[in-house]
């Protein structure tokens, strides 16, 4: 199986199009949606209803801080740069784009979900409702061992941190980071352990502004990172567009931060 894992999208319709359709060319067969759909972006309403569609196909849909806050859950509470900003303006705009339908989705949304031995997670694993940022080896660590005590899993998926990052344990408790290019598989064979950072598909932040995701091939355990280019002038011109969002939210496409 061939499952395509995306990740903080973030009311994107060009970049999450851009990835299912790439996703698609490579033979996903399933597909996984590790949280915050919504935020920053002009298209809340295509990517929850896209979202909703997926999940009635047999989709993995799990949610994140941004989906909480569109709904007037929990807001986040660690790693909120952008919280007042978001508050006043993006969350508001994004809240008043949807239908009830679709906040109810949202709202009903999962923090965890089980997957053939994996575990996935819009933050981290060890309370993952207090959206704890999975972005070095000692976090990825605490992930892990959280994930393995409640589930024993052999891998973890998560998103959240917006850059794409794989973590392994061998045979020692330490995590190594491990390097792996766009476009190359690299084997995950579930005899060890691993923690990866999935990337995300609508507001990549690691100064390439080219959209990402992961995919997985469960019959060989191999973990692919990929980046695809996409329309994000587009993307950008549909922000503005709004009248209701910051600028700062189209201008940071191009730049990939």
């Amino acid at each position: 199986m061939k499952l395509a894992l995306f990740s903080d999208i973030h009311s994107n319709r060009q970049a999450f199009d851009a990835c299912m359709d790439h996703a698609r060319g490579q033979g996903a067969e399933r597909f996984a949606l590790l949280g915050d759909l919504v935020g920053y972006g002009a298209d809340p309403r295509y990517i929850v209803q896209q979202a909703m569609a997926l999940a009635a196909a047999g989709a993995c849909v799990i949610g994140g801080n941004h989906d909480a806050m569109a709904v007037c859950a929990t807001p986040p509470r660690e790693g909120a740069a952008d919280s007042p900003m978001l508050g006043s303006l993006g969350v508001a705009w994004t809240r008043a784009q949807l239908t009830q339908q679709e906040r109810e989705f949202l709202a009903a949304l999962p923090l965890t979900a089980q997957l053939s031995g994996m575990l996935l997670v819009h933050a981290s694993a060890d309370a993952p409702e207090s959206w704890r940022y999975v972005d070095n080896a000692g976090m990825a660590a605490r992930c892990l061992d959280a994930a393995v005590r409640a589930t024993g899993v052999s891998h973890v998926f998560c998103g959240h941190v917006h850059c794409q990052t794989l973590y392994a344990r061998g045979l020692g408790r330490r995590l190594k980071r491990l390097a792996l290019p766009a476009g190359v598989a690299i084997p995950v064979p579930p005899r060890r352990r691993w923690v990866a950072t999935v990337g995300s598909v609508g507001q990549p932040r690691d100064g390439d502004a080219r959209a990402m995701y992961a995919l997985l091939d469960t019959d060989r355990w191999q973990l692919r990172f990929e980046r695809v280019p996409y329309a994000f002038a587009a993307a950008a011109a549909a922000i503005r567009a709004t009248g209701a969002l910051p600028e700062m939210f189209a201008a940071r496409l191009r730049l990939g931060r």
